[in-house]
């Protein structure tokens, strides 16, 4: 692809607490996603993030920052070895990791999406940079390996997304630029005036 193609997605928490105002872009260099979230899930607080990848769709820039609050920069080589940027260290907890999951929105759920291109019926399990919500955590921003499974229920449409340690399973609706319609239990999309 060599034309930049970009869509507007909003999400709210499954019980309407907070928004979500995402733009996805896509071009020949890779995808990236950028966002501002505020009040996800009952939490008074507001975010922004940025995530970068290379043209086979593998996380390479990473920045999430709380209004005042954490911030969050980290790269990554496109094979499994990452580095926090503000501190200057290797990150070596995350080696194999090839995606990032970002607990405050749902748009990450279009990387390895995107990237494995799964048939009907293939499942493949993935080990991803998962970053945990602040309200999850209630502190620091902290990112850690997390083994997750994909499995393809219909081609660039429905999966079933499973955290293998947690043991959270979900069966998500993609629309057709690759971002989650809604992630049942946890985010609703909300429609947009010139988009489905």
């Amino acid at each position: 692809m060599t034309d930049t193609a970009s869509i507007v997605a909003r999400w709210q928490d499954w019980q309407g607490q907070g928004l979500e105002h995402c733009t996805c872009r896509r071009d020949g260099q890779g995808l990236t996603l950028e966002g501002v979230v505020i009040g996800p899930r009952d939490a008074l607080c507001a975010a922004t993030y940025s995530v970068r990848t290379d043209a086979a769709f593998r996380t390479r820039e990473v920045r999430v920052r709380y209004i005042d609050g954490d911030l969050l920069h980290v790269v990554a080589d496109g094979v499994g070895t990452w580095r926090n940027v503000i501190d200057d260290v290797p990150l070596p907890n995350l080696a194999g990791c090839i995606d990032v999951d970002l607990g405050l929105t749902p748009a990450t759920n279009t990387l390895p999406i995107t990237r494995l291109d799964l048939n009907s019926g293939q499942s493949v399990g993935i080990r991803a940079a998962y970053v945990r919500a602040l309200d999850e955590i209630g502190g620091r921003l902290t990112i850690q390996p997390a083994d997750q499974r994909y499995t393809c229920l219909e081609p660039g449409r429905r999966y079933r997304y499973d955290g293998v340690a947690s043991g959270f399973s979900a069966e998500l609706e993609f629309d057709a630029f690759g971002l989650v319609l809604d992630y049942p239990g946890v985010f609703r999309r909300v429609a947009l005036p010139d988009q489905p």
